[in-house]
């Protein structure tokens, strides 16, 4: 697909505050564009930004954690086509995040641009509501990546010690040390943060392919037949399609994040350009690792039974094939390392995000998340709050492991939502002519268009299986609580708007044409 820069009339550059300007000016505009003072620090350039958004997804280290999720439904082959399928279906929803960052670029991603999108008569309440869900889907996020570190550190307990029986407790006070270390480094060290994102970058390349070496060397290897032909329906659902569409919430939950770089566009050199290609950088990039690394790992796995008997079954699928337990506790401590910085990642766009919506009154004390710390000009506030509600939602882990399991379908949930809402509207302003004039980055008017319409496909698509339980019959515990969590997440921003809806501020108009 050929990329275009848009050669815009004097008219819409004047409309779009456009006009070419000095690199030092255009980091000093950008958000009075949108209307807000620039208080954050710009401290990140491509490379860095790359790191980041590759960073948040971790998506060859996430497609590990949820293996059993694609082998219950779907088994090999289904894995295979649904990461595939979930891999072109996110390239296409970012496509057309990078245009919206490039017409837009602010913290507020998308519900500052459904804002800007929407009727007038509906721009308030659609502009909230999308901020609502959004928000709490980055912080069903950054709990969920919590989660995951405690169900590690306690799968390799386990391994090395026989005797060690798992927790929840403790896989909560896990949860919050994880996430109290996001916090520090996001607040005492924010400074090291593009440096660590790239560093990072570096160790997610090169922890692929030792991972990825070993398995092929030293794992068995199963036939073609064994991979490409086997279609497992282990969930009980008569129709095998139906069981691989629930099976896709493993491959979208690896590629969840990606936004990540639109909250951060307001620390950003060039948000215009440089938000856009990082998007679609990492997308290509972490794609490709986790095909190759669901591809060898599908290969190279041993018996999947055993494994998915197993309490932690992508331990046991890489004890099969690398058949050595030191290695499977060294390479299991690299992917630790990469999701504790994940979290950190998490935190830092979460807090924007956060902070963006209370800047704009969109929540309860908003005059004080909203805030910047005065000699950091950190949002400390909204990183203080996310960690607090992280550590709330981890208590449910306490009561109920399987109802925790439920915020990974809420992620799904909030963040498709706010993705419908933003990308249906640009596409109701293209059919109906109103759409506004696209930013330097841009994939051309009707392909742009065609990207629009195929992204609301697999957004929908997404959504609705999102909510179905991964095994049937359905008890209390099968039961997939994410329809309950987002119903409330619904309910509750209702209220929220009808008693302080009035307060709101909508984000500052750039182009509106109603």
């Amino acid at each position: 697909m050929a990329f275009e820069t848009y050669e815009m009339s004097s008219a819409e550059r004047k409309v779009n505050y456009l006009a070419d300007e000095s690199e030092a000016n255009d980091q000093r505009i950008t958000a009075a564009e949108m209307g807000y003072e620039q208080q954050l620090e710009k401290k990140f350039g491509l490379v860095s930004m790359i790191g980041f958004s590759c960073t948040i997804m971790i998506t060859w280290e996430a497609m590990l954690f949820v293996y059993q999720y694609g082998m219950i439904s779907g088994g090999p082959l289904g894995s295979i086509i649904g990461y595939i399928f979930c891999w072109v279906g996110y390239t296409l929803v970012a496509l057309c995040l990078g245009e919206l960052n490039s017409i837009y670029p602010t913290a507020g991603g998308q519900y500052h641009w459904t804002c800007e999108l929407a009727p007038t008569r509906w721009r308030r309440p659609l502009s909230y509501m999308t901020g609502w869900v959004l928000v709490l889907g980055w912080q069903a996020d950054l709990a969920s990546a919590a989660y995951l570190g405690g169900v590690l550190i306690q799968g390799l307990a386990s391994l090395n010690y026989p005797g060690y029986v798992a927790e929840r407790w403790q896989g909560t006070l896990i949860l919050y040390a994880v996430v109290v270390f996001a916090f520090f480094f996001n607040s005492a060290l924010a400074r090291l943060l593009p440096f660590a994102e790239g560093t990072i970058l570096a160790i997610h390349v090169l922890g692929w392919f030792a991972i990825i070496i070993s398995i092929i060397v030293v794992g068995p290897h199963h036939s073609n037949e064994e991979v490409w032909g086997l279609f497992l329906n282990l969930g009980g659902y008569e129709q095998s399609g139906v069981s691989f569409f629930v099976g896709l919430i493993g491959p979208v939950f690896a590629f969840m994040g990606a936004d990540g770089a639109t909250h951060m566009s307001e620390e950003v050199s060039k948000p215009r350009t440089t938000v856009p290609w990082a998007l679609i950088t990492s997308i290509t990039l972490n794609g490709s690792l986790g095909f190759g690394m669901i591809v060898a790992l599908l290969y190279c796995q041993g018996d999947i039974m055993q494994n998915l008997d197993s309490g932690f079954p992508f331990l046991e699928a890489l004890l099969q094939s690398l058949r050595s337990l030191p290695w499977v506790t060294a390479y299991a401590s690299l992917l630790l390392v990469l999701l504790i910085f994940a979290n950190i990642a998490v935190l830092a766009a979460t807090s924007r995000t956060t902070y963006a919506f209370a800047r704009d009154n969109g929540l309860p004390f908003s005059n004080y998340i909203g805030h910047l710390h005065e000699r950091t000009k950190l949002p400390l506030w909204a990183l203080g709050l996310s960690v607090v509600i992280t550590m709330l939602l981890g208590l449910i882990n306490i009561g109920s492991s399987t109802a925790f399991n439920a915020v990974i379908s809420l992620v799904v949930a909030t963040y498709y939502t706010s993705y419908f809402n933003a990308i249906g509207l640009l596409t109701w302003r293209k059919l109906n002519g109103t759409a506004p004039a696209p930013g330097p980055w841009t994939i051309g008017k009707l392909p742009s268009l065609i990207v629009n319409i195929a992204a609301l496909v697999y957004i929908v698509i997404v959504f609705i299986f999102s909510f179905f339980p991964l095994i049937i019959p359905v008890d209390l515990t099968t039961m997939n609580w994410a329809v309950v969590l987002y119903s409330g997440v619904i309910v509750l921003g209702i209220l929220l708007y009808l008693v302080r809806g009035k307060h709101f501020v909508e984000p500052k108009p750039i182009y509106r044409k109603d």
